[in-house]
Order: C-alpha cells, then sequence, then structure tokens
C-alpha cells in the first residue's frame, strides 16, 4: 500500500510509520494526515500482528509542524484552528487510543504539531542532536494539538509557559533532564535502539500494556477513587488473559515469558 508523504512499513510485530515529505522537513500537510489515517487503518486491519507502532522523520527532521506553503492569509478574520478539528485531532484520538504501545523515535526537529506528535509516544526516544520548539508564537498562534494539555502535566506550568511564550529550541539532553522524554541516543544509533526497544514491546503482554496505557492517560483527570476503580477494572481484564497466565507460569518454572498478545 502507498501513501502520500508518509511510508509504513512492517517488521515482525512492528508497524514503522515514517513521515516522509523531505522538501519541507516533514511538515504536516492536509494531504499527510489523510495519508496517517489510513496508515492508521491498515494498522488496525492487523491489530492481532502488530503489537507496537514506531513513528519516526525521514531524512533530517522528524516533523516541523503545519506545513504553511502555500497558505497566505487574506486581511480580515482567519479560521486558522479549522484543521484542527477536522484532521489533527482524529488522528491525535486514535493515537491516545490505539490498541498498542507507541514509540516515537524523535531524529530531529520536532517543532509544533511535530512536537506534540512526538509527546504522542508511550516511549519518546531522541537523536542526541534533535531538538524540541514551540514554534507557535513565531507566526501570532497559540499552541495546539493538545500540547497545552501535554505539557505541564510532563515538565510543569513554569517551564511549559516559558516554552510557549518564548518559543526557544530545547535540545533533547535538556528535554531528558526535564523528564519531557525516555532516552537520548547517538544520532547514528537512534534507529537500532528504536527497534529494539519496539520488539521488546511488541514481545510483551500486549492487552496488558494497552491498559498501562489508559490508566495514565485516565489518570490526570481522574479522582483517587476513580483511579482505583479503574484499576481494578483493568486488572479484572488483564488477569483473564492468556499472557497473565502464561506470565505466572514462566515465573514459577523459571524461564522467560512467551507473550502472545492474547
Amino acid at each position: 500500500m502507498t501513501f502520500k508523504h508518509i511510508t509504513l512499513d512492517f517488521d515482525g510485530l512492528v508497524a514503522v510509520l515514517k513521515l516522509d515529505h523531505q522538501e519541507v522537513m516533514n511538515a504536516v500537510s492536509l494531504e499527510m494526515l489523510t495519508s496517517l489515517g489510513e496508515a492508521l487503518d491498515a494498522i488496525e486491519e492487523k491489530r492481532v500482528e502488530v503489537r507496537c507502532l514506531v513513528i519516526t522523520g525521514a531524512g533530517r527532521a522528524f516533523c516541523t509542524g503545519a506545513n504553511l506553503q502555500g497558505r497566505a492569509v487574506k486581511p480580515g478574520r482567519s479560521n486558522a484552528g479549522a484543521a484542527l478539528e477536522t484532521a489533527f485531532h482524529p488522528f491525535l484520538r486514535r493515537l491516545r487510543n490505539l490498541h498498542c504501545p507507541i514509540v516515537t523515535s524523535v531524529n530531529g526537529a520536532a517543532a509544533g504539531a511535530g512536537m506534540s506528535f512526538a509527546l504522542m509516544g508511550d516511549m519518546i526516544l531522541c537523536a542526541r542532536s534533535s531538538y524540541f520548539l514551540q514554534a507557535f508564537r513565531r507566526i501570532g498562534l497559540v499552541p495546539d494539538c493538545g500540547s497545552t494539555w501535554l505539557l505541564p502535566r510532563l515538565i510543569g506550568k513554569a517551564r511549559s509557559v516559558e516554552l510557549s511564550l518564548m518559543g526557544e529550541r530545547l535540545p533533547a539532553e535538556k528535554a531528558l533532564e526535564w523528564g519531557l522524554v525516555n532516552r537520548v541516543y547517538d544520532d547514528a544509533v537512534l534507529s537500532e535502539e528504536t527497534m529494539k526497544l519496539a520488539h521488546e514491546l511488541a514481545n510483551g503482554p500486549t492487552i496488558a500494556l494497552s491498559l498501562i496505557r489508559k490508566l495514565y492517560w485516565d489518570s490526570p483527570e481522574n479522582s483517587y477513587e476513580q483511579q482505583l476503580n479503574l484499576e481494578f477494572e483493568s486488572q479484572r481484564i488483564a488477569g483473564a488473559t492468556e499472557d497473565f497466565r502464561e506470565g505466572i507460569a514462566a515465573f514459577l518454572e523459571k524461564r522467560p515469558a512467551q507473550f502472545l498478545g492474547k
């Protein structure tokens, strides 16, 4: 299957979704968003076989935000946010509700909406030369694509507001120090280390990992009691899986577990 401005490949149990419009440093157009939705359709069709998703960029950037080429703004009122609810938000919601873990492999600049895409990873891995940028203030807009929800919960209000008001680059090493990302690797080994981690997740108990994702996504909005109830319900589901039985058997038999994602 071919897509516009992206590629989708399958490496065993891992789907690799690559933003690939290098002429504009993988900036997001409506065409790309359509392709991203189609790629997620293809992944959902193979959900039994796909147990981890990697998102990365082609060339020297991860994603530099919305593609502004050819988007001259006319005098008067402009609905700059129209594409958010019709195109960006559906994609982000689908990532949130994906059935398996997501690894984002940030190989270069992750700016604007591209930064939000990167932060959708359950595990966020970065090349040492990569950086993040809340670029919106540079063109007179406000942060979007969920960044004002994600950032305060990841790095606190003060740092989030500073990034957004000042529009300064946040290098990968500083992002790691702040707790925004999980790991930073030398550029030359990022891809290798990404696939190693992705396959480790893909060979895990997929249903339990999906429930873990949901627990942490829902946690900020829940009271303590609500979260206890959600853990209880999630544990009931996980405890009914074949992988739970395999995990217990492997523990008792002192051998590595062979999870099937069921």
